[in-house]
């Protein structure tokens, strides 16, 4: 991929994995790639413009032949991968995904030991935090924290507080998977620390009530802004989002959507619309438009990551 000095970059951490389902001929498997800021750092690379910014992602994976395509489909999107380490020892995580006759989707997860958790602990670590430390943008999301151990989740936070107090945007994505996690209180506390860093945060009311216990969006956006939080997005999937900046709300309409065949990261392109028309200078009403409408082309469709031609113009 082909550099430009001159743009910024916006570094999204997180984990990507093999993702398994059942193909047509009997015993065989379909495999794809998938993970929530993997499916934000494609389409923000789809959005933004690359003369302006330049979307690095930060993870590890193995030296195994999937590692190795994954990669490779990420620099096809534009992604800079010169952050993703690649340990040896390691593989990528891997989940199936299986399907009951009622259309109900169960998911199984190996992803213990994958290469992603040790990212902080890759040879390359300490010179990715320096980088991090002096960023213009930052995105993760609770599960980029969660898959961490509890003494490397405190070496991104203080990093992460680094790259606020030298002038750093940092966004956070609230996707809240109790199974990743020691204990809710554990993550509320980890919540509650990186919210504190955040500039923007993308909250669903689902996860927040899953990790707090049941609120009413006022409860939520008092809560998140009370952390110092600027500006919020309570994203409700069909349902109106909600903003929050400088003590103002303003609910933003989703359009509707004929079919809804597949909800997979229906939130992750919603988010990374908005963050890449925020970047470009859109008000945050347009923004929220902006992440209604891929969303509403994202779940018009199988899989995370949609084909380019068909992207909202």
């Amino acid at each position: 991929m082909e550099t430009n000095n001159t743009a910024e970059t916006v570094f999204v951490i997180g984990e990507c994995m093999i993702e398994l389902q059942r193909g047509q001929v009997a015993q065989a498997m379909d495999y794809r790639f998938g993970g929530d800021t993997l499916n934000a750092a494609v389409y923000l690379a789809r959005l933004t413009d690359a003369r302006r910014h330049r979307i690095a992602y930060v993870t590890a994976l193995g030296t195994d032949g999937l590692s190795d395509d994954m990669a490779a489909s990420w620099q096809a999107e534009g992604i800079e991968t010169s952050r993703v380490q690649r340990l040896a020892d390691k593989l990528p995580g891997m989940y199936l995904i299986e399907t009951d006759a009622d259309g109900e989707r169960r998911f199984h997860y190996w992803r213990g030991d994958s290469a992603a958790r040790h990212w902080l602990r890759g040879p390359q670590a300490p010179a990715i935090l320096a980088q991090l430390a002096g960023a213009r943008h930052v995105y993760l999301s609770g599960i980029s924290l969660a898959i961490l151990s509890p003494a490397d989740r405190d070496v991104l936070l203080a990093t992460l507080a680094r790259c606020r107090d030298n002038g750093g945007q940092i966004v956070f994505d609230n996707n809240y998977r109790p199974r990743l996690w020691e204990g809710a209180q554990v993550a509320a506390e980890v919540y509650h620390r990186v919210l504190r860093l955040s500039s923007l945060a993308l909250l669903t009311l689902d996860d927040e009530e899953a990790l707090h216990g049941p609120a009413t969006i006022e409860q939520v956006l008092a809560r998140t802004s009370a952390l110092g939080v600027a500006e919020i997005v309570l994203k409700r999937g069909g349902e109106p989002c909600v903003l929050w900046r400088d003590g103002q709300t303003q609910e933003v309409a989703a359009p509707p959507v004929a079919t809804v065949v597949d909800t997979t990261a229906a939130g992750d392109s919603f988010g990374a619309a908005y963050v890449a028309a925020r970047l470009a200078g859109k008000s945050a009403a347009d923004a929220a438009l902006a992440g209604h409408r891929l969303a509403g082309c994202v779940i018009g469709q199988r899989g995370a990551i949609i084909a380019r031609a068909l992207m909202p113009s």
